[in-house]
């Protein structure tokens, strides 16, 4: 028997809001949930399978009953692994919400041509880290060409999960600075000229363009190496480039932000400082409230010599809005698609659809 949907990781604190709004929006498809825990599960109801990524074999027996594999389980660099590699072999879909893009490297040099062999989608990003990052470039590229472009986020509202700072944690002990710091290290070759690389590195002060002031911010160095993995496969063009700041309203503002991010950037180098996030924030499973999470909104305005798209959308960013994005990618998954196949970014699976899906649940794209 296969199931349309498999949700891994359903009873985490994002994994049971996603399983919930599949189950409201896609009542005629098999949705199965999973996991580790039996009893936590079958507090879920409906169908369940138990998987625990340390067991490869009851991973593999998970994909093998799933047309597509829905992941909520981070840190991915721990427990992603296992899903990824069961998925190619056993020819099923995938679509998750890291961040992590040190893994997804990995990812990419382990199966990117054994998934195009497989006929299989691998798609990771598919929440606010980076859907709209994603759409908004796609949108532009359309509309313009190949523009020189920054967008301007600004997030307001909600709150952190768990699972969020795990990732964030994890992903500060595993992998060097160099690295992460690559602005072009999920393209299909990573390895690019040091001029290259300075012109495209992330600001490390604050930026002023087109009359918008902007700062450095923690999602800027995920989002531009997925928007640019997408620029390469879709090939955007040569004069396309992309980076991402948080939004500010004076060069001040700028300023005191950028001050600010360094000093968490700096806090999460170090072990003593890693030891006080995971010892105060919130611990996985645990995220924002109802309320708090209604509160929230984000938009990001992508700004270019040519005009401007912003996406805009109400809810909490990492959580409420990241488990509607993760929905819609999962859905299109299981219906037909005729986009590439491969580990591949949002853009190069759904393209513009996923735009008239998104705008058909609230989400605003304006020009």
């Amino acid at each position: 028997m296969k199931f349309d949907l498999v949700v891994y990781g359903a009873t985490g604190f994002t994994g049971r809001r996603v399983l919930q709004v599949l189950r409201q929006r896609a009542p005629g498809l098999r949705i199965a949930a999973a996991g580790r825990n039996a009893e936590k599960l079958a507090a879920l109801g409906g169908d369940a399978i138990v998987a625990d990524s340390t067991d490869v074999e009851s991973v593999r027996a998970m994909v093998r009953q799933a047309r597509v594999v829905v992941s909520t389980a981070g840190p991915f660099a721990k427990y992603g692994d296992a899903v990824v590699d069961a998925c190619v072999e056993e020819g099923a879909h995938y679509c998750d919400i890291t961040g992590e893009t040190p893994w997804v490297r990995t990812v990419i040099d382990r199966l990117h041509d054994k998934a195009i062999d497989r006929g299989v989608r691998i798609v990771p990003f598919c929440g606010f880290d980076s859907v709209p990052s994603e759409m908004v470039a796609l949108l532009a590229v359309q509309a313009w060409g190949p523009v020189a472009c920054t967008g301007f986020m600004k997030v307001g509202g909600g709150g952190l999960n768990g699972g969020t700072l795990a990732s964030a944690l994890n992903m500060a002990e595993q992998y060097p600075p160099k690295m992460m710091a690559n602005p072009f290290l999920l393209n299909p070759d990573p390895k690019i000229s040091r001029e290259l690389w300075s012109a495209n590195a992330d600001p490390a002060e604050p930026i002023e363009f087109c009359g918008h002031w902007g700062s450095p911010w923690m999602m800027g160095p995920i989002n531009t190496r997925v928007v640019r993995r997408s620029a390469a496969l879709l090939e955007y063009g040569e004069g396309f480039s992309y980076r991402e700041v948080q939004e500010q309203r004076s060069s001040l503002q700028a300023w005191r932000w950028t001050m600010g991010m360094g000093a968490a950037v700096g806090l999460l180098s170090r072990d003593w400082g890693r030891s006080l996030a995971r010892r105060y924030g919130p611990k996985p499973g645990e995220g924002p409230s109802d309320q708090a999470m209604e509160k929230g909104f984000a938009r990001l305005r992508l700004v270019s010599e040519q005009g401007s798209v912003t996406w805009t959308a109400q809810g909490d960013a990492g959580n409420t809005i990241t488990c509607d994005m993760l929905a819609e990618c999962a859905l299109m998954l299981a219906g037909d698609l005729s986009t590439p196949c491969g580990v591949i970014t949002p853009a190069v699976a759904f393209g513009r659809p996923l735009v008239d899906r998104l705008q058909g649940r609230g989400h605003r794209f304006e020009f």
